[in-house]
């Protein structure tokens, strides 16, 4: 099986090239308590039998400026996949996708919550946001969603009005999944199975809530298998931000699949992420 992580972060030692500048205003711990650079990224990556990686901006590190994660495409363009972090409410959003795409980069990310900014942000879906939706939707762009599940109805409208974006929701929107199957608190991501342009991002935060309460992971992950197939499912280890190594991450994620078939599998740790970004399909590299 040849394993492409769907989401890691680098964090550089260089604070006076990269001056953090987080969205927000307040930094994330886990990048004060854990950073790691390119090189750190790479020997992690290798330790784990990981091919290749798709490295996230950290949005809580560097807000949007992306130039770290423009350095680790440039430095090992053969292994890592770059997602850069605009203000879509921004004037010049779309001369800030093209500038990043320039730059090597494959896609975008919108953060509109996470560990500094709990809660939904309400801007998601606003109309000055339009024309980045619409640049995306027209030259095929990918967009990487920090969501949480109350973002699913603007969501939902954003893409009737654009139809042909790809999205990729990082942790599954964050679902609760306490209730165990079918799961009725988490209907309404279920439900956006119905956009064929909406992919998934399992990582270790929504394995966790799928061990809550009535859930277990495995049940968890087959429900989403029958509703989305595992070719719009991608395996992301969140490294560093999650605690542990990439390898304790993988083998987690792998224990919740082990009931899926091998397809299945290759595409939820591999195939998934090759095709929701072209540039990651496997060359050759480490293979798990």
């Amino acid at each position: 099986m040849l394993v492409i992580d769907n989401h890691t972060h680098v964090i550089s030692t260089d604070t006076e090239r990269y001056p953090p500048a987080p969205i927000g205003g307040r930094r994330s711990t886990w990048s004060q308590e854990r950073p790691v650079d390119i090189d750190g990224l790479v020997r992690a990556l290798d330790a784990a039998g990981i091919a290749r990686a798709v490295v996230v901006q950290a949005s809580t590190v560097y807000g949007h400026d992306n130039r770290y994660v423009a350095e680790a495409v440039r430095t090992h363009p053969d292994r890592f996949v770059g997602v850069y972090s605009i203000d879509a409410l921004a004037p010049d959003a779309v001369e800030r996708i093209g500038h990043w795409q320039a730059e090597g980069l494959a896609g975008f990310r919108l953060f509109t919550t996470g560990t500094t900014m709990p809660g939904q942000a309400d801007w998601l879906g606003h109309e000055d946001s339009y024309p980045a939706w619409a640049c995306a939707e027209a030259q095929d762009i990918p967009v990487c969603l920090q969501m949480t599940m109350q973002g699913l109805p603007a969501l939902r409208e954003l893409l009737k009005r654009f139809p042909r974006v790809r999205v990729l929701l990082d942790h599954c929107a964050r679902p609760d999944l306490s209730d165990g199957r079918p799961y009725r608190r988490a209907a309404d991501l279920f439900d956006m199975a119905a956009f064929p342009g909406v992919h998934l991002k399992l990582t270790h935060r929504a394995l966790t809530a799928a061990e809550q309460g009535g859930s277990t992971a495995a049940e968890f992950l087959a429900d989403l298998v029958a509703a989305y197939g595992a070719d719009r499912i991608a395996w992301g280890s969140n490294y560093p931000a999650a605690e542990g190594t990439p390898a304790d991450l993988l083998a987690q994620a792998r224990e919740a699949a082990s009931g899926l078939s091998r397809t299945a599998q290759d595409l939820i740790f591999g195939g998934t992420t090759a095709a929701f970004y072209s540039a990651t399909a496997p060359t050759g590299g480490t293979r798990a």
